[in-house]
């Protein structure tokens, strides 16, 4: 829906104004290139259940979230890339950084989707969810319990509409953003090199999940102080951290020369 593309426009532009970006380090249309149809959302409609990257995660379990394996490849993998000089390759993998450290704190990300999808589909894991069918339609034993299954999913209120709308609210709210005056302060930078990415985002993670943005929209819909605190909390708390992803994989590079 163009929320990740423009949390990468963003961090890039205030990126560049903080950090000098090594010279092969992707352009924002070279990112660009690598998200919507190109991106972990495509694969999901290119080949359902084969490779997906599952970018939830549960706020209770942050040590050795798969997620952060996920993140942590792709930042190596970066720095490798622009150390090497392959631009389509860097430009992969930061759009696809990007991408997994905005969804990982998306609150509707930390909704436990992976058990609920178990509990629906009688104990399949995802791995089963391997063709587009298999992805829309929730089985059931009978007729009546496959209506209610795919009701409890795809209806009001239903485990998916509700992450649906909640992005698409998202989306609305910073439609005209341009998010100008973000700060991204020395001591932010200090930090990073202090404390590492780990500790930062597991932090982060945390300072979204107190918020209860999620909760309060599964029971209000979408407010006017949701929408306040997506433009004024959320939204650039996701595109610092964007931020300081990228400058990890930088740092990183710059500790191999």
């Amino acid at each position: 829906m163009g929320v990740h593309q423009k949390i990468d426009r963003v961090a890039r532009r205030h990126l560049a104004r903080h950090v000098t970006l090594p010279k092969q380090f992707p352009t924002i249309r070279e990112i660009l290139h690598f998200e919507g149809l190109n991106g972990p959302d495509g694969i999901k409609r290119k080949s359902p259940g084969k490779d997906e990257p599952w970018h939830y995660l549960d706020v209770d379990e942050l040590h050795g979230a798969p997620l952060l394996a996920i993140i942590h490849d792709h930042i190596h993998n970066l720095a490798q890339a622009v150390k090497d000089g392959n631009r389509q390759r860097a430009a992969f993998e930061a759009a696809w950084l990007a991408h997994a450290i905005t969804d990982g704190l998306t609150p509707a990300h930390h909704y436990p989707l992976e058990e609920k999808l178990a509990e629906l589909r009688g104990g399949e894991g995802l791995e089963t969810r391997n063709t587009k069918r298999k992805k829309i339609i929730i089985p059931g034993e009978t007729k009546r319990q496959m209506l209610k299954n795919n009701w409890e999913f795809w209806g009001a209120k239903g485990v998916m509409t509700t992450h649906l709308h909640f992005e698409l609210g998202i989306m609305t709210a910073i439609s005209t953003m341009k998010f100008d005056t973000l700060s991204f302060t020395q001591e932010l930078q200090s930090e990073l090199k202090r404390d590492g990415f780990d500790a930062m985002f597991k932090a982060s993670v945390q300072r979204v999940a107190d918020m209860e943005m999620y909760e309060e929209f599964a029971l209000k819909g979408w407010t006017r102080h949701l929408a306040g605190e997506t433009k004024n909390v959320l939204v650039p708390e996701i595109i610092r951290m964007v931020m300081l992803g990228w400058m990890t994989a930088i740092l990183e590079l710059e500790d191999q020369a």
